[in-house]
């Protein structure tokens, strides 16, 4: 198959291309820069914007699929174009695109909670976006998961930069539970989604092998630094006070969206890795990937499998 990843040459973009391009599909990447993306020596690359519809328009000739994976951290505060721009409108450019050229499949990245009328922009533009995908002519698979760990993800990294060794305060004594999945097991279901049929028309929610609070991933990411943590807890009011009032401040990353989004889990009901023939148990857990828990070992900051907390 023709394959075209739009945000390709990012974290999820990356590990997505790899894995297409060793099933022996003809992979093309478009992003703002992709040439600085660590891609397959036999990948394509084409320099776009979502935000500029003649700029990624060409890409999408006699491709046979696309994935479009564009999207804001929804860790941190957007300093160029917002959500609208990039969740909304950039998701009406590849849809426009497809439909123009004929490309019969879509699969859409969108996020666990994705809801028009949610509590957040990420949120919120993520659900107008999945109408736009619905409402299209396409062939179109909706995939949600929760967040995803990884080299050169986000997640672990945002997590200290939150808090402190040895003594921290989180929002809520970091009770937000997540259910982290690992980069290396999403990319092969998402190449399922390009090449199996079986899944179009769904919207398919992933989540990794076990849920974690975010207190519990503090502890993990500084026990693999062999440092310990004790978390204070900051009550939600006054840390909303907080970062709301840090809004409008372009030199702090974080503000009212990044509270609100902790007063939601970011968790799966039914993990749908099972209709991909995976056992969610087989996934890799974050403390196996920060080299603090091998397969048979016991979670090192007492997260717990889906369902039991």
């Amino acid at each position: 198959m023709r394959v075209l990843i739009v945000g390709g040459s990012g974290f999820v973009g990356t590990a997505l291309t790899k894995e297409l391009d060793a099933r022996g599909h003809d992979v093309t990447v478009l992003a703002r820069s992709p040439e600085e993306a660590d891609l397959p020596a036999g990948v394509e690359t084409v320099s776009g914007d979502v935000t500029d519809y003649d700029s990624i328009d060409g890409a999408f000739s006699e491709q046979d699929a696309v994935v479009n994976l564009v999207a804001l951290s929804p860790l941190f505060q957007p300093s160029g174009p917002g959500h609208e721009e990039i969740h909304l409108g950039g998701t009406k450019h590849v849809v426009r695109a497809c439909e123009e050229h004929g490309v019969p499949k879509l699969v859409q990245m969108s996020a666990l909670g994705a809801d028009p009328d949610g509590q957040t922009a990420y949120i919120r533009t993520k659900g107008k976006a999945e109408e736009v995908v619905r409402d299209s002519s396409l062939d179109w698979v909706l995939v949600r998961p929760s967040v995803v760990f990884g080299d050169g993800g986000e997640f672990v990294s945002f997590t200290k930069f939150l808090t402190t060794p040895y003594v921290t305060g989180l929002p809520g004594g970091g009770k937000t539970r997540f259910q982290p999945i690992w980069v290396g097991d999403l990319a092969p279901i998402l190449a399922d989604c390009v090449e199996d049929d079986s899944h179009v028309g769904q919207t398919v929610e992933i989540g990794g092998p076990e849920v974690l609070t975010l207190a519990d991933v503090t502890k993990l990411a500084y026990r693999a630094e062999g440092k310990s943590v004790t978390i204070l807890p900051i009550p939600m009011p006054l840390a909303g006070i907080g970062l709301s009032l840090a809004d409008p401040l372009p030199f702090i990353p974080m503000g009212g969206d990044q509270y609100r989004s902790l007063k939601f889990d970011n968790t799966v009901a039914e993990n749908d890795v099972s209709s991909f023939d995976r056992d969610p148990s087989d996934l890799r857990t974050l403390a196996e990937y920060l080299g603090v828990e091998d397969r048979s070992g016991a979670s090192a900051a007492g997260g717990t499998t889906p369902g039991t907390a």
